[in-house]
């Protein structure tokens, strides 16, 4: 990053933002052994032996350097490594990424660091290896606790490695997430049923489950599987939420349910429109500056990634997000919350007055969609049913 880009992003525009959000760090890892098949993320198949581990930390460093001056003063507050599947790479790997930035970048003292790991790279004794080289946090995927849907989903673990994943990460973390999928090729009613109740008996702290969706450009999508239809996607859903419930686990999102004091800081930060800054190949980030926000994404290819990074030109594009955009991005985010979001998170979060959203908000109320008082902004029952139909009222043409 030039010192021209820096001055670029700090001049004169028409936003006011009175103050910075908080600022995450989130490290794409994009190598996983088998590519799901539902799967589009940016992620390759590659084995644990032959990552180039070395080549790519030196190339996450090289991208964070090249980032330092659009985040210079500001405290990291958590640290999400995704993928791919991250613990492929050894947790010495992991020990020297954290130790490069922690000597890089501020981290808060109760900084969030959070490792995807999937069963099928479990090795006993590696979570705590990974818990010694600084993570505070595991979200293991493990989608099913059923075989035939582990095989339908493409995944390269079984139940019995599932179990042993998860029991090993509560004997090691004080908090971890499972995340599981619903709605799967033949699931039946009972058959959620028994995922989430597994789930739970485990004592998993925080839950995160996911309806399975057929996205473009996947396997999937070109050879579709006959997935349950959506009344019963719908009495699953109900089937969670009051499993969960009961079990002393509250849906706070979405797709995310967790005890007191367990729910996920990084996503929360997405969530209420805060910022991070993306590295690895193909990483995405959000950086908010005195007026205006900014989206950059890093090249997608790994190798051409470590190419560029290494040049000092890891990003591929970067986009500042337009004044008409602002209101429709924060509600895709903020509406998804189950309590919703504070109106003056809007104003500090996108520079805008409330008069940019007030029209939606009325026509959000009148239709039943959302609560709100002087200070908050709450979707309804009906708004969380219909959260497209809620969102879209704040796209640019519907102002």
């Amino acid at each position: 990053m030039s010192s021209l880009d820096v001055a670029h992003y700090m001049r004169p525009g028409s936003l006011q933002l009175a103050a910075l959000p908080p600022l995450s760090l989130y490290v794409h890892l994009p190598w996983c052994i088998r590519k799901c098949p539902y799967c589009d993320f940016n992620s390759h198949e590659m084995s644990a032996t032959d990552l180039p581990e070395t080549r790519y930390l030196d190339a996450l460093v090289a991208d964070l350097e090249s980032s330092l001056e659009l985040v210079w003063g500001r405290t990291v507050h958590s640290v999400f490594i995704g993928g791919g599947t991250p613990s492929l790479f050894s947790p010495q790997a992991i020990d020297r990424l954290l130790g490069d930035i922690r000597a890089r970048l501020r981290l808060a003292p109760d900084c969030e660091i959070t490792l995807e790991a999937n069963p099928g790279t479990f090795e006993r004794d590696r979570f705590r290896a990974f818990r010694s080289a600084g993570v505070t946090r595991l979200s293991i995927g493990v989608q099913s606790f059923h075989d035939a849907h582990l095989t339908a989903l493409g995944r390269v673990h079984d139940s019995a490695q599932a179990l042993a994943a998860v029991r090993e990460a509560a004997s090691v973390f004080d908090t971890f997430n499972i995340d599981l999928m619903y709605a799967l090729p033949g699931q039946t009613l009972n058959g959620l049923r028994a995922d989430i109740g597994q789930a739970l008996k485990l004592g998993s702290p925080h839950v995160s489950i996911y309806h399975l969706t057929l996205e473009p450009n996947t396997y999937f999508a070109k050879f579709p599987p006959q997935l349950p239809d959506q009344d019963l996607a719908d009495e699953m859903l109900d089937c969670i939420t009051g499993a969960s419930g009961a079990a002393g686990l509250q849906r706070y999102e979405v797709s995310a349910y967790a005890r007191d004091g367990h729910r996920c800081w990084h996503n929360l930060n997405y969530w209420q429109f805060g910022d991070y800054l993306g590295i690895g190949a193909g990483a995405h980030g959000k950086l908010s500056f005195a007026h205006r926000v900014v989206r950059q994404v890093r090249h997608r290819d790994p190798r051409l990634y470590m190419e560029k990074a290494m040049a000092g030109s890891a990003v591929a594009s970067s986009e500042e997000v337009s004044r008409a955009d602002l209101p429709f991005e924060f509600m895709l985010n903020g509406l998804r919350l189950k309590e919703g979001f504070a109106l003056a998170h809007f104003t500090e979060r996108t520079g805008l007055p409330m008069t940019a959203i007030e029209a939606a908000l009325v026509q959000a109320e009148s239709r039943g969609l959302i609560e709100r008082s002087l200070t908050h902004v709450t979707p309804t029952g009906r708004g969380y049913d219909f959260l497209n139909d809620l969102q879209s009222l704040f796209l640019p043409a519907q102002r």
